[in-house]
């Protein structure tokens, strides 16, 4: 029999893909999404109102993917609120839902939970330090999974990506730099690296794969997702202003703001040991298939 996946923030820039490559895995697939819509498959709802999502649940989805969240460490310092709220206790009305359905959780945390100074971010350490509201309410949400797992035996899994990207992604400066990148220099306008930064970077049919590989797994697990091949960010701009032809005169390096972490290194034994993935998609490739699709915006 098929399974029903409930995927909560479909319409978000790992929702959109993740739905179609579920649909593709033979998922019958109801999609929530704050956004306003209408088409059979599809519910509005916001997780902050748990009276909404009762008819998501009556549904008896096998698994849900919680996505819906506050992202980015500039929104969530500046709306503290919304993001307690949401990625609290709408986190803590979706994980009673989901219980009550006997449904299966794969939450998708951050790896903004790890904080600025650890060097290897291993999933077992115990007591990770995020440096911002973001890292801060994820990793304070999975606290909050950890305890539904342990005290009332629900099955779910944790999985904490890095870097992902989508050449179809929503712009914005609010962004990843490999989207910023792009989208400025296509342009013709600026953009400043952050010297002595180095990130790995996971594009999304990757991503979306080792996220539905996740429902395999039997037992709770911590899982970093992402792509070991780590570069500098000074690489990633070159790379990106030699595809598109950029001039260099439009790069400007400066020193890491606050609240980032200048390096992630991500310790990816479990995505290739629990998930039985390595990623496919390299930097050089994944550049180029970003680059094309801003051409054909901006040109």
């Amino acid at each position: 029999m098929n399974k029903k996946a409930l995927v909560i923030g479909s319409r978000g820039n790992i929702g959109k893909p993740l739905c179609i490559h579920l649909k593709e895995k033979g998922y019958t697939v109801l999609e929530v999404d704050t956004k306003p819509g209408w088409k059979d498959g599809y519910l509005m709802a916001d997780i902050n109102n748990c009276l909404d999502l009762i008819e998501a649940f009556e549904w008896k989805p096998d698994v849900v993917f919680m996505l819906a969240a506050m992202v980015s460490r500039v929104t969530c310092e500046q709306a503290a609120g919304l993001a307690v709220d949401t990625n609290l206790a709408g986190l803590n009305n979706v994980i009673q839902l989901t219980r009550k359905a006997g449904a299966k959780l794969i939450y998708f945390s951050t790896s903004e939970v790890y904080g600025p100074d650890i060097e290897f971010m291993d999933e077992s350490l115990s007591d990770p330090m995020p440096n911002n509201r973001y890292g801060l309410t994820k990793l304070l949400g999975e606290k909050l999974v950890e305890y539904e797992v342990r005290t009332y035996a629900m099955e779910a899994v944790t999985l904490r990506p890095f870097m992902m990207y989508d050449e179809n992604e929503d712009l914005g400066d609010h962004r990843s730099a490999m989207i910023r990148f792009v989208s400025n220099l296509a342009r013709g306008m600026e953009i400043e690296v952050h010297k002595g930064s180095a990130r790995g970077w996971f594009h999304v049919s990757d991503a979306v794969e080792a996220i539905e590989r996740s429902v395999g797994v039997k037992e709770y697990s911590v899982i970093n997702i992402g792509n070991p091949d780590i570069r500098s960010i000074e690489d990633l701009a070159e790379i990106v202003r030699a595809e598109l032809n950029a001039s260099p005169d439009l790069i400007t390096h400066i020193d890491l703001p606050e609240r980032m972490t200048l390096q992630k290194r991500p310790n990816l034994a479990r995505q290739k040991d629990l998930l039985g993935y390595e990623p496919k998609v390299g930097l050089e490739q994944g550049v180029k298939l970003v680059c094309d699709n801003m051409k054909h915006l901006f040109t």
